[in-house]
């Protein structure tokens, strides 16, 4: 009690204030560095699959401190962990632009990544304490514009620093929000009385065997299409390494009395079932992420920048949405709002899965747009309802896990999505060139009039003749990858349709906020 008393009290806005700068500039670094890649490439000499690794190497680092985030902020102290995550974050950052070769960039991610790795489940956990349990919606709508928006800003902000100034200022630019989140955090965020390091000592082995199957899982999701999966011998015995290492730390950690990592939280069954469709929800989001700039780049000729301009609609939606959403949840049944959301996110989806190379930009921004709305019906209620349960001293533990699993269900989807791309696009290319044959009057006709055209442009018969099937050959690949967008969009719509009878063995929170305050 005397702890309590002497902690100050503080306007839980400033706090969320406080700990979002961090989470925001965090999350961001997640894409912001995408559109820079061919510019880090060039600058350093270096191929495109190599520069790959700036972003890989982070996603990993990121991953291996998730897990244990609520473990670190019970041994060094919830706000000392907060510190030491925003300078390391920082500093990394800054090494990250100055870095003068692509080994340095990769070492200084992993650091910015690891450093990086703690502030989502730290901000989450520190709001939920923060405001009152009827007060959790809008604090979980406010954490969410950085969880959601942020991601997809990451293009557009950073197209527009690669074009106006240099592929650097991408990291550059963490460095005054580092400076003020380090100072607000400083002033303003306080340790809760019952963080507190365990008398049972290091769990060494969690530690390892979490970094060995989370770090390697991270790296197979992210190099396998490329390696063309298990074709490739390291992808393959990377894979059979990480799921080694996670079924043995899972049967470790229900064993060992003081766990770097408490899986027995998933007993409830409302928390379980939320982060399962986290998870999902991290899966079709990422993926369709990948999905647009790809389509827009490739097919309809949208330079970088104006790419990003064009996702701009769903970050838009949600942030209009979000702070209307957490303010409302006390109000009524938060499953109702994450049902409404689905079913929501679907349709949007199957709207998108109907489009055509003739698709302009307003075609791209109402689905869009929509589906930002629908984000905010689905990510703010879910994270009340699934947080809801879950005691004060466990909070931290269950954020890190909750948080991980969605990462994981991005990095899923984004691989899901790329090789569902490649396969689907080999699929109906194969099916399509069945049809282009002289007995087919539509592709004869059409070959015959591009070498007529090629002829009156001064090519030669037989090497105009050989420029319409390339020509032909291009047609048919283009409209193969469209087909191969159209068939991902509608699988992403039937997943979030068939996640709408998971919200029924949800628990309404109301009903378990009074013990969980009073804890």
């Amino acid at each position: 009690m005397s702890a309590t008393a002497e902690r100050p009290h503080v306007n839980p806005w400033i706090v969320a204030i406080a700990v979002m700068f961090g989470t925001f500039m965090e999350v961001l670094d997640t894409t912001v560095v995408n559109v820079s890649l061919p510019h880090i490439a060039g600058s350093m000499s270096a191929s495109i699959d190599e520069a790959t690794w700036a972003l890989t190497s982070y996603l990993v680092a990121n991953a291996m401190i998730l897990p244990i985030t609520g473990w670190l902020a019970n041994y060094f102290g919830r706000k000392r962990l907060l510190m030491m995550s925003v300078i390391g974050f920082t500093v990394a950052s800054f090494f990250c632009g100055f870095a003068p070769t692509l080994p340095i960039l990769i070492v200084f991610r992993v650091i910015q990544g690891a450093a990086g790795g703690a502030l989502q489940p730290l901000s989450q956990a520190v709001l939920l304490e923060a405001f009152p349990p009827d007060q959790r919606g809008k604090a979980m709508g406010f954490w969410g514009l950085g969880i959601v928006v942020a991601p997809i800003l990451g293009p557009v902000l950073g197209g527009w620093l690669t074009d106006a100034y240099s592929w650097r200022w991408v990291f550059y630019i963490n460095i005054p929000v580092g400076i003020a989140s380090l100072m607000m955090t400083r002033w303003f965020v306080f340790d809760p009385p019952y963080i507190q390091r365990s008398k049972l000592g290091v769990d060494y082995w969690g530690i390892g065997l979490l970094a060995v199957g989370i770090g390697g899982l991270q790296i197979v999701l992210d190099k396998g299409q490329q390696e063309d999966w298990f074709a490739s011998s390291w992808i393959l015995s990377l894979f059979i390494t990480a799921l080694v290492a996670l079924g043995w730390f899972i049967y470790h950690e229900l064993r060992v009395k003081g766990p770097v990592v408490d899986l027995r939280v998933f007993k409830d069954r409302t928390y379980s079932t939320g982060t399962l469709l986290m998870t999902m929800l991290g899966f079709v989001l990422y993926g369709s992420l990948v999905l647009l700039p790809i389509w827009l780049q490739t097919l309809l000729g949208y330079p970088s920048l104006q790419a990003g301009w064009a996702l701009a609609p769903r970050g838009l939606g949600s942030f209009v949405a979000m702070p209307l959403v957490g303010a409302m949840l006390s109000k009524f049944d938060a499953r109702k709002f994450l049902a409404a959301g689905l079913v929501i996110a679907s349709v949007t989806l199957f709207q998108l899965s109907r489009l055509n190379l003739n698709a302009g930009y307003w075609d791209f921004f109402w689905p869009q747009f929509v589906q930002g709305l629908s984000l905010a019906l689905l990510f703010v209620p879910l994270t009340t309802i699934t947080m809801s349960r879950i005691p004060k001293e466990k909070m931290g533990n269950a954020a890190s896990m909750f948080n991980l699993l969605r990462n994981i269900g991005g990095s899923v989807g984004i691989a899901g999505v790329t090789t569902m791309v490649a396969r689907f696009g080999q699929a109906n290319t194969a099916d399509l060139v069945r049809h282009i044959t002289p007995y087919n009057q539509k592709a004869a006709g059409m070959m015959h009039a591009m070498q007529q055209s090629m002829m009156a442009h001064g090519s030669a018969p037989n090497v105009a003749y050989r420029q319409s099937y390339a020509q032909m050959f291009g047609l048919v690949q283009q409209q193969a990858t469209i087909l191969s967008f159209l068939q991902i969009f509608r699988i992403l719509s039937v997943i979030f349709l068939a996640l709408v009878p998971l919200v029924l063995i949800m628990k309404r929170p109301g009903k378990a906020a009074g013990p969980v305050a009073a804890h």
